[in-house]
């Protein structure tokens, strides 16, 4: 998907306006030498981390389906993404493992990649995150299954709140065989590592 590369010039400023008023709420100067860019910066970066909410990732999958015979499982392993909590506005991180049963059809992998990061790139909670590109890749092109496992790290759990360092969250979603076949959900567990 890619970074935002230009932004509208209005949105940032009314989003910097907010973040200065927030820098001075803290007990910040805004105007001060080291301060003086960073609403700016803030709002910029604001609008790439949130970049998903303005592409479309039907669209992204569908650019790469081809016709294919073959392959049990496909899968791409230890994705790495970075998102947003939506419940602190605080950053979680970590990998994303796609595994799928092709029906006739194959997705490019790079595209299993922007998937995940245009679900990524949203204010998000794990949970969702994972069973959003479950349901994707298995509404873009025929398959007999698709399996989506992450693993990630909330900083909302580490810097704040209960503040404990070494937790990390793991959430599964599935659909066809993998529903059914416990034996399959267990082939892709092992062929992670896991």
């Amino acid at each position: 998907m890619g970074r935002v590369e230009k932004h509208d010039e209005d949105v940032v400023r009314q989003i910097a306006d907010h973040y200065s008023a927030i820098l001075r709420l803290v007990g910040e100067d805004p105007d001060r030498e080291g301060l003086k860019k960073t609403p700016e910066r803030a709002a910029k970066a604001i609008l790439d981390i949130t970049s998903g909410y303005r592409t479309d990732p039907l669209k992204i999958a569908r650019q790469a389906i081809f016709e294919h015979v073959g392959s049990r499982m496909v899968i791409v392993k230890d994705i790495e993404f970075y998102s947003m909590c939506e419940h602190h506005i605080l950053p979680f991180f970590g990998k994303v493992s796609v595994g799928y049963i092709p029906k006739g059809k194959m997705i490019g992998l790079s595209k299993l990649a922007r998937i995940v990061d245009n679900f990524a790139r949203r204010l998000q909670v794990q949970e969702r995150l994972t069973s959003q590109v479950c349901n994707l890749i298995n509404e873009a092109m025929p398959t007999e299954g698709v399996i989506v496992s992450c693993t990630g790290e909330h900083l909302c759990m580490k810097m704040r709140g209960v503040e404990k360092q070494d937790s990390a969250t793991t959430t599964y979603d599935y659909t066809g065989k993998f529903e059914s076949d416990p034996a399959l959900r267990e082939e892709f567990l092992r062929l992670l590592g896991q």
